[in-house]
């Protein structure tokens, strides 16, 4: 619900509009899995352009709604961080590095309004091995990585595994 290259799509994530979705969804999975006899996962990927009570509204649906997972963050629209690069004004979602603060602050938020009772997948702006490290320091359970894959390739992933394990209490 969180794609900003899909017209109208984040509206999706205003309390009314997800509440629906996610009963919904619910009940559509749960059909499913007694037709099917196992239940799949449901995971909910949001905006990071979300302000505070937005994300404090979403971590209350996903408990209500038993949601099995929440994906921290998907691609943001704010072009503050890149206004000065030639290409700055473009729209649709920005990647990487831009991304890393912003989606920081939504893992913390999250996982502090969520209290544990549903994991948070931290995502965007994962560049290095203690960019994963923090991530889960904030309250991350599991790392997702994407544009860091492109810049850093495979080795990514060993960076992010040792930094994480270094950072473990």
């Amino acid at each position: 619900i969180s794609s900003p290259n899909t017209k109208n799509l984040r509206q999706l994530q205003q309390t009314d509009e997800l509440s629906q979705l996610l009963a919904a969804l619910q009940m559509e999975r749960e059909r499913l899995a007694d037709q099917h006899g196992r239940r799949v996962p449901l995971a909910l990927k949001i905006a990071p352009d979300l302000d505070p009570s937005q994300i404090s509204a979403i971590a209350g649906l996903l408990v209500t709604h038993r949601i099995d997972a929440v994906i921290a963050t998907n691609t943001t629209t704010a072009r503050d961080v890149v206004a000065q690069l030639p290409h700055g004004a473009e729209t649709g979602g920005l990647s990487g590095a831009p991304l890393t603060t912003q989606a920081q602050s939504v893992t913390a938020q999250l996982a502090t309004a969520l209290g544990g009772a549903v994991p948070v997948i931290g995502v965007g702006g994962i560049m290095c091995g203690d960019d994963a490290a923090a991530r889960m320091q904030a309250g991350a359970s599991l790392i997702q990585l994407y544009t860091g894959l492109v810049y850093a390739g495979p080795a990514l992933i060993g960076a992010c595994i040792k930094a994480c394990a270094q950072a473990a209490p």
